[in-house]
């Protein structure tokens, strides 16, 4: 098991190999459908970014609010196929890592080798369990969009394994996840 801090290295990221088991910890952004479509509408405008993207991780999920006395409810992974349109311009954005759940198409992941980036895929189902490694949770844009708004969150040791490694080798692909 290999623990990584965010942000990541591009040496960490190429040490990376299909099927490593890692925890993650550091910050992490939400986006789902709706928050990618507006990414996506800046950039083609050219307007500015709410986050930073260089070296940004996103996680495809899209959490569920939290009760009293929590800092988060339950937060799983989104299929990463459902992103595959907006992808490769967030990737060549700068960012070096997305987690969620199956395999993308494969366009994404030859941007993810072409931008030396990284797909960590988290357990589909496990939201519950996934929201225990977050420790803050704040909202980052588009609040607007509720459980589709881009929050920040601080992750500890949030396990995860290497789907797609930087030279494109696929646990999808090999059949083993």
């Amino acid at each position: 098991m290999k623990k990584l801090r965010l942000p990541l290295t591009k040496q960490e990221i190429s040490s990376l190999k299909a099927g490593d088991a890692v925890l993650l910890s550091g910050t992490v952004y939400t986006a789902r459908d709706a928050a990618h479509k507006r990414l996506a509408a800046l950039l083609e405008s050219g307007a500015p970014l709410p986050i930073d993207l260089a070296g940004a991780a996103l996680y495809y999920a899209g959490p569920c609010p939290a009760k009293p006395g929590q800092v988060i409810n339950s937060c799983g992974p989104t299929s990463a196929v459902r992103m595959n349109a907006y992808a490769p311009a967030l990737y060549d954005r700068g960012v070096c890592c997305v987690i969620a759940k199956g395999p993308v198409s494969e366009g994404v992941r030859r941007s993810i080798v072409k931008n030396g980036a990284v797909y960590f895929g988290a357990t589909g189902g496990a939201g519950a369990l996934i929201s225990k490694c977050i420790t803050a949770a704040e909202e980052a844009a588009f609040g607007e969009l509720g459980a589709e708004s881009i929050k920040a969150l601080t992750v500890e040791d949030m396990p995860l394994i290497v789907g797609i490694d930087s030279s494109g080798a696929s646990l999808f692909e090999a059949g083993r996840l």
